[in-house]
């Protein structure tokens, strides 16, 4: 590479003629440059005669992170003197996706960072390239905790984000011939240019281990294997501030005085290094397989390292603080910190605090437990039984005894509570309280314990928080009916329209006359107006244009795939999960493959060409998960090379869904699928994405699907299935025979056991569609049930889209719809109404 060309010279030596000086806050092209090319000759990680795109990249991070370091700096600084009540949000998960446009953008410097790297003989869009997604979450609920990081950073809220630093993230998907192969994700085999590690912010973590009984009756945890958390800040600009927060990300290791030197002189190799392999096994990789007993325990060991890290940074935070007057006082605590769980995954944050409270800085029970009750609050993403998490009383017992001892406290005093003042809730009791002793094993409900122990409780739609109130937390909302509140999640118009999508991003600021739609998303009401208007409906569908060539020409290089700008682009990409329903889906393409198959060609030129794209990732031990990812891909091999029918359909399914995938596929999608069987997808935030880039959507009745149809009008969305009160009913009369199967159904799912689609068994996967009751069968996600609402509204879209003029007024009504969907609405209510936190700022914006 180092060899290749630009007008005649390498890359080397055009940038050697650019002179290596620091300039880490200049704006002006030139001395950016040279910042870059500083970094390239002075923080150097490659031989120093290459500068081909990935040093550049490395460099131009560099350069970047000269300004942010400095916002940075002043940003806690400014925190440090005015002493705010400070937000800390905890999540297992954050989907970052690439730093630098992100990065450049928010500091409004993209054209001097792009003119900069002309000077060096680069583009900017091939350097962005270069940097791979940072592999630290899977699905919505890491990109959502994303989003709000960037939220609370553009609204200048005092806040941190604490996570975990996984070297090798969830995994990496390929696609073969057997399907979904999963591989180790690479994005820390170099290193990352973002992160700065900080060498004097490290604890202590305990595991295993005793409780000992003092004289005096207090107690302590001893004993166990130590670890150390080591903090790696990344740092979260503000769209047009000078305030950057921090995401906190822990790095287990052990210390050199964990390891026995006479055991390795010794020969004993993995035994020396036994402390040292605990501590690489609990940050290598996201959600490790829990089938195992050890497998469970590395889980429950980074669930409760990541609460215990991020607590101890907290407390120290708030004592350090006493500015040379009396220490504060931990009644204080509350008025300076606010804890939010993203999820039952940091649950373990409250058993944690109440022991930090009681054994290290001498709190009793009560006033330990007051302290934490008003410091804790929950989200909860989930009404889906198998994913309210339960942990093993045994393992728990094993592994944290000291938090079991809180546990069962705070359990029985909570049930002495319940009888004492609810005395009608008694036959609810063993489903209300913490601890279900139930033989053969014994589990810990972590849901509750955050209910119980939280000052407020949350969901993330307002369908999801309904349900919430009126069925999963019911009994709770008896006791407590303030606790609940809805926060309809949000995504930040940042990334996810301004950066992502210029094109359109530049018609919506042209037609406003205005840019301020990026920090208040309401402003795009404005566009329905204008809705009918033919020169805007014209330069939308340019914009729609040009994103589809884009996301053609990306197709075809990662599939092979070569698919039509001018046919319809339907896009589902979401986690591989059967509720998602995406099995729905390719039954829905199968079925219109064999309708293609039986026209006249004259019939089938009538037809709408459609482009049917679905991406995600399937969890390795999710057998039908996986099953329908071959299903996908075995559909699409025989339709893109069937030459009857592949110029009007084409099934692909799109590798390795991430941040940086969605961003290419999210604009240039027409039509996106969330057909989630109603009343169990919490919220979506991917139909909000679609939905701001002038996406149509198909859907039911689920999650923010409601509020989105609210928004952009009913007859903007393409609306089928049953609803969530109608489900339980639906499966009664299924469980007593009542189902008669759509006959497009039975036709579809035979067409597939034909082998029309290859040899692979598929028995398995669509005997869950039959019978009536049985594990895994009895069609429990209403796939069956739903198909036939489905090709209805299928027909409708297929109607709809040869209609070019209505269907770019709906596009144009959508994004105009989509407002309310800002994660800085959502934030602003999580600050004022759960939080209460408010900005903290000491510069103008600009």
């Amino acid at each position: 590479m180092g060899t290749e060309k630009a007008n005649g010279e390498t890359k080397q030596e055009i940038a050697s003629r650019i002179p290596a000086e620091a300039h880490p806050l200049s704006e002006e092209p030139t001395e950016i440059a040279s910042n870059i090319n500083y970094h390239a000759q002075f923080s150097p990680h490659f031989s120093p005669l290459k500068f081909e795109p990935e040093q550049a990249f490395y460099a131009t991070a560099e350069s970047v992170k000269d300004r942010l370091i400095k916002q940075w700096n002043e940003t806690y600084l400014h925190f440090h003197k005015a002493d705010p009540k400070q937000t800390y949000y905890l999540s297992m998960e954050y989907l970052q996706g690439r730093a630098l446009t992100n990065a450049i953008g928010n500091l409004n410097i993209q054209d001097p960072y792009a003119d900069a790297l002309n000077k060096l003989g680069h583009q900017l869009e091939e350097i962005v390239e270069q940097e791979k997604d940072a592999a630290l979450g899977n699905g919505g609920l890491g990109r959502l905790a994303s989003c709000f990081l960037d939220s609370m950073a553009t609204l200048n809220l005092p806040a941190w984000g604490y996570g975990l630093r996984y070297r090798y993230g969830l995994f990496k998907q390929r696609i073969t011939k057997e399907g979904q192969a999963e591989q180790a994700e690479d994005w820390l085999e170099k290193f990352s240019p973002w992160e700065i590690v900080r060498h004097d912010v490290v604890y202590p973590i305990r595991f295993f281990g005793q409780v000992q009984v003092n004289p005096d009756g207090s107690r302590k945890w001893v004993d166990g294997e130590i670890i150390h958390a080591l903090a790696y800040d990344v740092p979260i600009p503000g769209y047009k501030t000078k305030n950057t927060i921090s995401l906190r990300l822990w790095e287990a290791k052990a210390c050199a005085e964990d390891f026995n030197l006479f055991q390795f002189n010794d020969g004993q190799y993995e035994s020396a290094l036994k402390l040292h392999s605990t501590a690489h096994q609990i940050c290598a990789v996201l959600y490790p397989g829990d089938t195992t007993e050890n497998g469970k325990l590395l889980r429950l060991k980074q669930q409760f390292f990541l609460c215990s890290a991020s607590l101890q940074d907290i407390m120290f935070r708030f004592k350090e603080r006493n500015d040379g007057k009396d220490q504060r006082k931990w009644s204080e605590f509350s008025s300076k910190v606010a804890v939010q769980l993203n999820d039952t995954h940091p649950t373990l944050a409250i058993p944690e605090l109440m022991r930090l409270l009681m054994d290290d800085e001498g709190l009793g029970w009560e006033e330990a437990w007051d302290v934490t009750c008003k410091a804790i609050a929950y989200t909860n993403h989930t009404v889906l039984p198998e994913a309210l998490e339960k942990w093993s009383q045994s393992v728990m017992w094993k592994l944290l005894p000291r938090h079991m001892e809180i546990i069962t406290e705070i359990d029985k005093r909570f049930v002495e509570m319940v009888r004492s003042t609810r005395p009608d809730l008694e036959d609810k009791v063993s489903s209300m309280c913490i601890l279900d002793n139930s033989p053969p094993k014994p589990v810990v409900r972590m849901a509750n314990l955050c209910v119980v122990s939280s000052h407020t409780v949350n969901g993330v739609a307002q369908l999801h928080s309904d349900i919430l109130k009126s069925d999963l937390f019911a009994d709770y909302v008896s006791i407590w009916p303030r606790k609940f509140q809805n926060k309809t999640n949000g995504i930040t118009p940042r990334r996810w329209l301004r950066f992502c999508n210029p094109e359109l991003s530049n018609i919506i600021t042209k037609w406003l006359k205005t840019d301020e739609w990026v920090t208040n998303l309401d402003l795009l009401i404005n566009l329905r107006k204008l809705a009918d208007n033919a020169d805007l409906q014209t330069e939308w569908a340019s914009a729609k244009m040009a994103s589809k060539k884009r996301l053609a020409k990306y197709i075809l290089e990662i599939t092979g795939v070569s698919i039509d700008p001018n046919s319809l682009f339907d896009i589902q990409v979401k986690r591989i999960h059967e509720y998602k329903r995406q099995l729905l889906n390719i039954l829905g393409a199968v079925y219109r493959y064999k309708q293609l198959k039986e026209m006249s060609p004259e019939d089938r030129s009538k037809t709408t060409p459609r482009t049917i794209m679905i991406g995600g990732k399937a969890f390795a031990t999710y057998t039908n998960a996986i099953r329908i990812v071959k299903l996908v891909n075995d559909v699409g091999a025989v339709v893109n090379t069937d030459p009857e029918v592949n110029n009007y359909l084409k099934v692909v399914f799109v590798p390795n869904y991430n941040v940086s995938v969605a961003e290419m596929l999210i604009p240039g999608s027409e039509l996106s699928q969330h057909i989630s069987t109603a009343g169990m997808e919490a919220s979506g935030t991917s139909n909000m994405k679609f939905a701001l880039n002038g996406c149509l959507i198909i859907g039911t009745l689920d999650g923010a699907n409601v509020e989105i149809r609210e928004e952009i009008g009913e007859e903007n969305f393409f609306l089928f299935g049953a609803t969530a009160d109608e489900v339980p009913k639906l499966r009664k009369d299924r469980e007593n025979g009542k189902f008669k199967p759509d006959p497009r159904f039975e036709e579809a799912k035979q067409f597939i056991r034909s082998g029309a689609f290859g040899s692979y068994d598929y028995n398995p996967l669509l005997n869950s569609l039959e019978g009536n009751t049985g594990y895994g069968r009895g069609d429990y996600f209403l796939v069956g049930q739903d198909f036939p609402s489905y090709m209805d509204a299928q027909a409708k879209v297929d109607e709809a889209y040869k209609d070019q003029n209505k269907w770019l007024k709906m596009s144009i009504l959508s994004t105009a719809g989509s407002g309310k969907f800002s994660s800085d609405r959502t934030i602003a209510q999580y600050a004022k109404e759960i939080w209460n936190i408010e900005e903290c700022v000491s510069f103008k914006k600009g």
